[in-house]
């Protein structure tokens, strides 16, 4: 008879799990405004802008799968922002609201996918200092470089804001707050 061997990940401990710990509240802050919805009301505008509670949990994801692939590739895993096209334009503008087809639970699937990928991605990184330059942009200064860390932390605070933006728009759809 013979046994099998099972391995087991480490565990993620000291600065990798605060960061991980923190992405996961900010990521259930944004999540828990969704909650009761139907799709019609994920879909909807509720204030003067373009966003939709949907749109802007498929924005979200989409930020961090591509932040996640700079951390692996540098700026060339990111849009080439200095020539984008019509039709670039318009797939950015379609992360921000629900498409024909589209759900919001299949939406939140999506995003959860891209945060298991993302904080495996951190759990595993050799190290948390190498860096990337980031890539041209007309809000990036030349030259300057992102560690993994420094992405890691920016994808926390974009997802933080972005759990603010969502906080309102669930506010103008129905009054629900996610605290208070």
């Amino acid at each position: 008879m013979s046994e099998t061997a099972t391995t087991t990940a480490p565990a993620v401990t000291g600065e990798r799990s605060d960061l991980l710990a923190q992405l996961a509240t900010q990521r259930q802050f944004l999540r828990f405004t969704t909650r009761d919805l139907t799709d019609e009301q994920a879909a909807l505008r509720t204030t003067a802008g373009e966003l939709c509670l949907g749109g802007l949990i498929k924005h979200v994801a989409a930020v961090e799968e591509s932040w996640a692939g700079f951390i692996l590739e540098g700026p060339s895993a990111m849009p080439d922002f200095m020539n984008l096209t019509q039709a670039d334009l318009d797939q950015r503008a379609d992360q921000f609201r629900l498409l024909p087809g589209e759900t919001l639970a299949g939406v939140l699937d999506a995003y959860e996918e891209v945060a298991r990928r993302t904080d495996a991605l951190v759990a595993s990184l050799p190290d948390l200092d190498v860096t990337h330059p980031l890539p041209e942009a007309p809000w990036n200064k030349p030259g300057v470089r992102w560690s993994a860390r420094r992405v890691v932390l920016h994808v926390i605070a974009e997802t933080a804001q972005h759990a603010g933006h969502a906080d309102i728009l669930r506010e103008s759809l129905d009054g629900a707050k996610t605290m208070g």
